[in-house]
């Protein structure tokens, strides 16, 4: 078996506006790199033995691992430890575009997405079945690659959401169930196929900074 840390992004000024984010290479903003640091910091003071560490290539990823690169593996270069199968889910034509911008210019596209079916996605953009084979693949891949070992994993809200729900066996159709932070500290185990949450959502580093924007998928159905 393989434990996973795996860790949200820090916060971006897309966050902040709602914005569908997908593949748009978005960096993080000053609340971001403070949660980057503070992340960091914990890993140094708990001394929290991870033995690899990867990321999505995305901008916003790379930024949040870079300060917890220098304190768990200095000799290691970022750019040696992306993995694009870590990317979030891709939204097609409304990569970047926010809320009310997408119930305004693709209003049959956003009744579409309020059904939230496994087979069904934002036009050019993946499903979320599509989307939960190629992150279910990877981590699964990171896992047998790294038997029993520790290895922190920075990537994106979908990315963790996706692996929620096959911890927990809720499915794919219906909004997201788990509370997904910011570069809060989540861990799983993954044993073949199984996977198993040990914690989540844990933001204990991160207690006296900005309070967090929510995208809650389960207020947009209440309209």
């Amino acid at each position: 078996m393989t434990e996973l840390i795996l860790i949200r992004h820090g916060e971006t000024d897309w966050n902040r506006e709602l914005r569908f984010q997908g593949h748009v290479d978005v960096p993080l903003n000053a609340t971001g790199h403070a949660q980057a640091r503070r992340l960091a910091e914990r890993l140094a003071a708990e001394r929290l033995a991870v033995d690899h560490l990867v990321c999505s290539d995305l901008t916003r990823a790379r930024q949040t691992a870079a300060p917890s690169l220098q304190v768990l593996f200095p000799h290691l270069h970022i750019d040696t430890l992306t993995d694009a199968s870590l990317r979030e889910q891709s939204f097609g034509i409304v990569d970047g575009m926010r809320v009310e911008d997408i119930k305004t210019g693709h209003a049959d596209a956003w009744e579409r997405w309020l059904r939230f079916e496994a087979d069904s996605g934002m036009p050019g953009g993946e499903t979320t079945r599509q989307f939960h084979a190629r992150v279910m693949d990877a981590m699964r891949r990171i896992a047998g690659q790294h038997a029993g070992k520790t290895v922190m994993v920075v990537t994106h809200g979908g990315v963790l959401d996706m692996v929620w729900r096959t911890a927990r066996g809720t499915g794919l159709d219906g909004p997201r169930q788990s509370d997904i932070p910011n570069a809060g500290l989540n861990r799983v185990r993954i044993a073949g196929d199984a996977v198993e949450v040990l914690d989540w959502a844990d933001t204990r580093h991160l207690a006296d900074l900005p309070a967090q924007p929510v995208y809650d998928q389960k207020k947009l159905l209440v309209r």
